[in-house]
């Protein structure tokens, strides 16, 4: 155990499960470990009641929306209470126009569905397949996200109001600057009065344009998960 770390932050989807599936037994027991040493806090993507589920009710902090929003757990109701649940409006007329410019520049022109997805917290998801694609054609579509990252300089030179990410199988997201993960923790830590080295973070998607890759890059410690089934492993120092 690290008496220096009094918090210890993480990813979901690639870290603690496999994407969108729930947390399992086995790193329901890491978690459970770690909460009798150090405050736990899940910083994601998306909205912080759909994380709190995914990992089963854990009784932990939650910050959604590259922390737009922030649950915060309560033992009596053991749920969230979400204290923090902020918007910023978007030009979706503007964003709908640069994206259908970039299917034609990429040829991305034949897609499922809606051509961009529009998130009520300002997000948005460039969904290069289209919102209503098969699962098993995102999957196939871009493995290892090479092609993706070939473009990836374009799409952020495209959206300059917005920190671009590689996100999921066939998509890029979108997040109001100047939010990201590291913005979203490093805020965290001010209202819990701690310094940087006071804090560690478990992540994946550490690699060119992922979502983890602003606090990998940082002054916070960071552990890379790149296998979940394996979480207990790489924390072992914590545990």
């Amino acid at each position: 155990m690290d008496k220096k770390i009094k918090l210890v932050a993480f990813d979901l989807d690639g870290t603690l499960t496999q994407h969108k599936t729930p947390l399992d037994d086995t790193n329901r027991a890491v978690l459970e470990q770690l909460s009798k040493h150090y405050k736990l806090v899940m910083v994601g993507a998306g909205n912080a009641m759909r994380i709190f589920n995914q990992l089963g009710g854990f009784p932990m902090d939650v910050m959604g929306n590259y922390g737009m929003q922030l649950g915060l757990y309560n033992p009596e109701t053991k749920t969230l209470d979400l204290v923090r649940n902020d918007t910023v409006p978007c030009d979706r007329e503007s964003v709908d126009k640069r994206i259908t410019m970039l299917r034609e520049r990429f040829g991305f022109t034949e897609y499922a569905g809606e051509n961009v997805e529009f998130h009520d917290s300002g997000c948005v998801t460039f969904p290069i397949l289209g919102t209503k694609a098969k699962a098993e054609d995102k999957l196939a579509f871009d493995p290892d996200r090479s092609k993706r990252r070939k473009i990836y300089d374009i799409v952020v030179e495209t959206f300059p109001e917005f920190v671009v990410f590689v996100g999921g199988s066939s998509s890029f997201d979108m997040a109001p600057r100047p939010r990201d993960k590291y913005y979203a923790l490093s805020n965290f830590c001010k209202e819990l009065g701690l310094s940087h080295d006071e804090v560690a973070y478990a992540g994946d998607d550490y690699g060119p344009g992922g979502n983890d890759e602003s606090i990998y890059k940082s002054d916070i410690r960071f552990y890379c998960v790149d296998d979940y089934t394996k979480l207990g492993e790489y924390l072992k120092e914590l545990l």
